[in-house]
């Protein structure tokens, strides 16, 4: 009798572990996202002629989901337009929602038409509510910039950060820290005590009110963001949350409040064809030191056109064109380059080009405990010089930039192989030796984190597919402290010069578990006022003896 006992126990638990569906629904959350094997993405599911269920679990993005089970998370939106009836947008799945996936990664045909006749009475509806809201928010901006940007934002972003931050922000936020510790942690600033963290965090948020309103009264982040802006006021809801001593579940001590921050296309403007570095390479060589480049670089320069790629064959071009200038020397013309204005905009130098909504939103971190980093592809040397000269350099030191690597050695040494076969003396320079280290995107923004911070951060700000490891790396399931990341979306073909849709950019982002920013709809004013969209974008870039050629050829007046 045991012996068929034991018979009948087996055939039953081999029918469990064919039949997918059961055993994914009975599980529970935590057995079901580790359902699908690690070692082959595909799960069980995927392959299974009918579709089964799943229960969401806590981190899951319908992305991470897709990847589970068909091994491909752009194969989100299936799983997307099969639960619509209870998804209201991709990134409002949350934990313990059951939820339907569709076998082989496809829909049927029925299905797959009526998501479609839902999209086009969710997409008119939603247009007409954005239409609206879009109204709302374009007069609300419009007096609101007419009464109060007239004066306040004349002046550039600029001198309105270092006329009304600066001194406020050295005095009182520069030593934050050691006002905190003078009076809570004097005797033992090594015991890092709930105590000790509570007093600290209650006297930065009366130091800082901003995570409700500022010294006015007012709201913060409302001066360059739209009235009603959803991911503005996500931001204010989790500062408010993480900066409260009393809220136990998502209190984050001031010492662990890490925000990072890519450069170009999320601080500063990107749409222009180029970013900084690369007008700044074009520039360098064709018109200020031609002299000093091979005359293959000014082959490079001169052939860069719109739809170029930022990738890193292109930036050992540029580490090449600057060899043998010391730091010092390049930092120099970095910031020389940047009073130089832009063809594509009225009145805008290079390094005027940041978002007033983004400093206004860095500030308003930092005024709250948050340290700021800024994490970018472009150089690092160009990166600190571009910051240092910023709007937000009150609130970014240079240490908290990273950016890609050129190398460095002391003059004299530079063939050497090791820097350890030589030492450092008084008076030596360092230069830059033409050679190429690493390109800070991709995967390499969280390694340079992990190496040069040495822990997670909560808050991380994008806006293209080369920010999503840094994204995915801060708000890993992982991460002992509520995170979120947001990706700023170039939608804005009036006042900038944006071409992203944002229907499918947002539910892109959304389904990877980020919050889309839209500059069309989010920000009230993007650049001072006297900054204007110049009528083309590209001016096509002439070498020196071209500019004689134009010149000897022009008619006498």
């Amino acid at each position: 009798m045991k012996k068929y006992s034991r018979l009948l126990a087996c055939v039953m638990a081999g029918l469990l572990f064919l039949s997918p569906s059961p055993a994914l629904i009975v599980s529970g959350a935590a057995e079901t996202a580790q359902a699908p094997a690690a070692s082959d993405k595909k799960a069980p599911t995927a392959d299974a002629a009918t579709e089964t269920t799943y229960k969401v679990s806590s981190g899951d993005t319908l992305w991470k989901i897709a990847d589970k089970f068909y091994g491909d998370g752009e194969k989100w939106k299936v799983i997307y337009e099969a639960n619509k009836d209870k998804l209201s947008s991709p990134g409002t799945i949350v934990p313990g929602q059951e939820l339907v996936i569709p076998a082989s990664g496809g829909s049927s045909p029925d299905k797959s038409s009526k998501a479609k006749s839902k999209d086009k009475a969710k997409n008119s509806s939603k247009d007409k509510a954005k239409d609206s809201s879009k109204d709302k928010a374009k007069d609300s901006s419009k007096d609101k910039a007419k009464d109060s940007s007239k004066d306040k934002v004349k002046d550039s972003s600029k001198d309105k950060a270092k006329d009304s931050s600066k001194d406020k922000a050295k005095d009182s936020s520069k030593d934050k820290a050691k006002d905190s510790s003078t009076e809570t942690t004097e005797d033992n600033s090594k015991d890092i005590s709930n105590e000790n963290s509570t007093a600290g965090s209650t006297e930065n948020s009366e130091k800082s009110p901003d995570a409700s309103s500022d010294e006015s009264g007012m709201a913060p982040m409302t001066e360059f963001w739209t009235e009603g802006s959803r991911p503005a006021q996500e931001l204010r809801d989790y500062v408010a949350k993480v900066t409260d001593p009393a809220d136990e579940a998502n209190f984050i001590p001031e010492k662990d409040r890490i925000a990072v921050f890519d450069m170009d296309g999320t601080l500063v403007c990107e749409t222009y064809y180029t970013y900084y570095d690369t007008m700044m390479f074009i520039e360098y060589c064709l018109h200020d030191h031609p002299e000093r480049v091979s005359d293959e670089l000014k082959e490079v320069a001169a052939a860069i056109k719109p739809g170029y790629v930022a990738d890193e064959a292109l930036a050992r071009n540029f580490a090449k064109a600057y060899a043998g200038m010391t730091v010092e020397e390049f930092r120099d013309y970095i910031v020389e380059f940047g009073q130089k204005k832009t063809a594509s905009f009225n009145n805008m130098r290079y390094i005027d080009n940041f978002y007033l909504p983004m400093v206004e939103l860095v500030k308003y971190l930092y005024d709250n405990g948050f340290t700021i980093y800024v994490i970018s592809g472009t150089e690092r040397t160009t990166t600190r010089a571009i910051v240092a000269n910023s709007p937000i350099s009150d609130y970014v030191t240079p240490n908290h930039v990273i950016g890609t690597d050129f190398e460095i050695k002391v003059k004299g040494h530079e063939t050497e192989s090791s820097n350890m076969n030589f030492k450092y003396v008084n008076g030596d320079e360092l230069v830059l030796t033409g050679g190429f280290i690493q390109k800070d995107l991709n995967a390499n923004k969280t390694i340079y984190i992990e190496r040069e911070i040495g822990q997670r951060p909560v808050l991380a700000f994008g806006n293209s597919g080369s920010d999503t490891s840094m994204m995915n790396y801060t708000i890993d399931s992982r991460n002992k402290y509520p995170a979120q990341a947001y990706m700023v979306v170039a939608d804005d073909s009036v006042r900038e010069w944006g071409k992203q849709d944002w229907a499918e950019k947002s539910a892109e982002y959304e389904s990877m578990g980020y919050i889309p920013v839209s500059m069309k709809d989010d920000f009230a004013q993007i650049y001072p006022e006297d900054v204007t969209k110049a009528e083309e974008q590209y001016v096509p870039a002439q070498t020196q003896e071209q500019e004689q050629e134009d010149e000897d050829l022009a008619p006498a007046a």
